[in-house]
């Protein structure tokens, strides 16, 4: 099928654009970012990118959050600077099926999802670009943020203090932590916590994510994309709330592991960066898509 090529391909450039930032040290869900330089975001529609494409976009270290594509910088009269490079955002397509139903032999049409692709720039590539929109974020209080947002996640589950590390039981439907005084600071704390509460968005009373009730073992697949999920989700709320994230484990073997875990999985990073964002999308109370999309614009 010419849609299921399509988005093989997809897949395949959007991993080998993952393992280029790996390779090169760089690790795109601990990337520091903030609401103080917004979420990458389309200059013309106003619509933030989701899903991978938050990672895809803030790896590229533009100070600008804005991106436009090709068309868009010459509707807006502007000029993309020489031997700039674009970057791909990535968007769900739909494609008509038929299908025969083997008792009625009556013909149905399914709308099947792929995966597409489209270029984009950053502002900051670009000459004669008016950023008249980039207004400052107001500012934020890292603590009382992280505070607020975890007494605002609906029906989330009991955390018990007292413990020697953090996990998440999804049979009690309970966050075991530390105390606070544990962590080398609050905001290491928080980063911990908002881990296993994405964790906890996978139980059967929320999500529902098989990832996380198949209760896979340790190193195995299902294991590894449960990993990455919670990984990505707590960077999106360390984001929104302003908390700076640990660098401890931005190490060589670190690296090194994710690397390996993706290269043998090439769905790996847009899968757990959609589900990702519908936890994240939970906790804060928020809309939960059935498919994941691009929020900006190719046209």
């Amino acid at each position: 099928m010419k849609g299921e090529k399509t988005m093989n391909k997809v897949y395949e450039i959007v991993t080998n654009q993952i393992l280029s930032f790996l390779e090169n040290g760089v690790i795109p869900w601990r990337k520091p970012w903030s609401c103080k330089t917004e979420l990458p975001r389309n200059l013309v529609s106003g619509k933030a990118y989701r899903g991978i494409n938050v990672w895809l976009l803030l790896a590229s270290c533009y100070s600008s959050p804005y991106w436009v594509t090709f068309n868009q910088v010459q509707k807006l009269g502007g000029k993309i600077r020489k031997n700039e490079r674009s970057s791909i955002v990535v968007y769900w397509n739909f494609q008509d099926v038929s299908e025969v139903d083997e008792v009625t032999g009556e013909h149905t049409l399914k709308k099947i999802p792929f995966l597409r692709y489209y270029r984009v720039f950053n502002v900051n590539q670009c000459d004669g670009i008016d950023q008249a929109n980039n207004i400052p974020a107001e500012p934020i209080y890292p603590i009382h943020e992280a505070e607020a947002l975890i007494d605002g996640y609906p029906g989330k589950p009991e955390i018990s203090h007292g413990f020697t590390k953090a996990s998440y039981n999804a049979t009690n439907d309970l966050i075991k932590m530390p105390f606070p005084s544990a962590f080398s600071s609050i905001e290491d704390y928080y980063s911990v916590l908002f881990h296993e509460c994405v964790h906890s968005t996978g139980n059967r009373s929320r999500l529902n994510r098989d990832t996380l009730m198949e209760h896979a073992g340790f190193g195995s697949k299902t294991y590894a994309r449960e990993e990455l999920i919670a990984e990505m989700g707590a960077a999106f709320l360390c984001g929104i709330t302003g908390i700076t994230t640990p660098t401890i484990e931005n190490s060589a073997a670190y690296i090194q592991s994710w690397r390996e875990k993706i290269s043998g999985d090439p769905q790996l990073v847009v899968f757990a960066a959609s589900h990702a964002q519908k936890a994240v999308n939970y906790i804060c109370g928020q809309k939960i898509d059935e498919e994941p999309e691009d929020c900006g614009s190719h046209k």
